[in-house]
């Protein structure tokens, strides 16, 4: 007998409406399999506290959650073919084991509210996991940076050998991007971390549903109050996230840029193992950056995600509509994708090789230019006299470069400042406060 869908009458559905409107959410909700059981398990807690759940029919649903849960971390939980979701998914299970008891899941609830909170403690757990591999790559950026900070390389404007940089400079340049990227996931992180369950279909229940009972329960630093506003989040909570993490890739994909570039014969200012490059089926001497290459493609889909989000989400009505469903097919794996990319990042960088001795060739001698007509200001020269003295010797092929600088102000070759920009990250870092919620769901499943 196939499974009616818990929506269902007696009226069944065309198989061409339903396979166009389901989309992938069996695939995809796999994903927040383990989300979903934690949220149920808080919601019946909260039944119980408010008499709509018995002590006996608590123990035996939580009995039988943890199960499912379980199973979904040891890789035997499946959604079945005709079911519709996740959430229809467990409650079946739940029934199917306890009859009726386990139909009163489902008080005070909505699909939309469950949707809700599984997708805010599934991008709450990726941004921990995010955050974490950022904290990583960020030690290793410093890290680099001190190490490497004597070493000079060119620095480049309109693709030009313009001025002297070092792999000091470099390195702690993505270091402190990083900061930035930080801020701007701990502002998502805070919308992110509200709770939206008990706002039902998004107008509340006349269940005297105990809404702070859950958001403690499940570690939320606040709730979304208004019912309406809880699912007037959604598209919003996406959009937002999203937003971060593309500042994440856009660093991380410059980066993976500068590599390519560095990497390539005509730069040699880096290189890499041989195991950590492919090559190529007819040229024999090719060591490709397929690893940069990629994530550079990656992270650049990713960068295009918050307009895509926008597209979908802009000028809908208050209220649920199916456009949400959408939002998964992207935002899910985008979520994957960048702390792929921001791991990946690290284990190529503990690997990096640095090129000790690049401006020794003549072609970077005119990097000292401005070095030059610096000295000739600090002697008393005017700028434009000195700029124009220098310019004449580069023509004129006269221009002898001195090597020897001495930069020292905030943020230069000569003080680059990195126990600045660290303070800087683990302020933000603190904010974060995960172990918070990691403490309330280990709490709530041992219960």
């Amino acid at each position: 007998m196939t499974q009616k869908k818990l929506w269902e009458k007696e009226i069944n559905v065309d198989q061409r409406i339903e396979q166009f409107t389901v989309g992938k959410d069996r695939e995809l909700d796999m994903q927040l399999a383990s989300f979903d059981v934690i949220g149920s398990m808080a919601h019946i807690r909260m039944l119980n506290k408010i008499g709509l759940l018995n002590d006996n029919e608590l123990s035996l649903l939580q009995k039988n959650l943890r199960k499912i849960y379980q199973s979904i971390q040891d890789s035997q939980f499946s959604i079945e073919e005709g079911i519709e979701d996740i959430h229809s998914q467990v409650e079946i299970l739940l029934t199917n084991e306890l009859g009726e008891i386990g139909k009163k899941i489902h008080a005070g609830r909505s699909r939309n509210d469950q949707v809700l909170v599984d997708l805010k403690l599934f991008t709450r757990d990726k941004l921990y996991q995010l955050v974490e591999l950022i904290k990583i790559l960020f030690n290793r950026l410093i890290e680099l940076s001190e190490k490497f900070k004597d070493i000079l390389l060119p620095g480049y404007t309109h693709m030009q050998v313009a001025m002297p940089s070092s792999f000091g400079l470099w390195f702690g340049a993505y270091a402190e991007s990083l900061v930035d990227d930080l801020i701007q996931i701990e502002a998502a992180y805070k919308i992110v971390n509200k709770n939206p369950l008990g706002s039902a279909a998004g107008f509340g229940s006349s269940f005297p549903l105990d809404r702070k009972t859950t958001t403690e329960l499940l570690g939320f630093g606040e709730l979304n109050y208004n019912s309406v506003y809880a699912q007037m989040n959604r598209g919003k909570m996406e959009g937002v996230v999203s937003y971060a993490i593309a500042s994440v890739a856009a660093t991380l994909a410059k980066l993976s840029a500068d590599i390519i570039l560095y990497l390539s014969q005509n730069f040699s200012f880096i290189s890499f193992p041989d195991q950590l490059t492919t090559g190529s089926s007819i040229m024999p001497h090719k060591k490709n950056p397929d690893v940069f290459e990629i994530m550079r493609a990656k992270c650049n889909r990713i960068l295009a995600l918050p307009n895509e989000i926008s597209m979908i989400t802009n000028n809908l009505t208050s209220g649920y509509h199916r456009d949400f469903q959408m939002l998964k097919e992207s935002f899910l794996p985008a979520l994957t994708h960048i702390i792929e990319c921001t791991g990946m990042m690290h284990f190529m960088l503990e690997h990096i090789q640095i090129n000790k001795d690049i401006l020794s060739d003549a072609k970077y001698n005119y990097l000292f230019s401005v070095e030059a007509v610096n000295k000739k200001v600090i002697k008393g020269v005017p700028f434009r006299e000195a700029y124009r003295d220098i310019g004449i010797q580069i023509e004129q092929g006269n221009f002898k470069p001195d090597v020897q600088i001495n930069h020292t102000h905030e943020g230069s070759i000569g003080n680059l400042c990195n126990n600045q920009i660290k303070k800087m990250f683990n302020e933000v870092l603190e904010l974060f406060n995960f172990d918070k919620y990691q403490k309330a769901i280990k709490r709530l499943l041992e219960a």
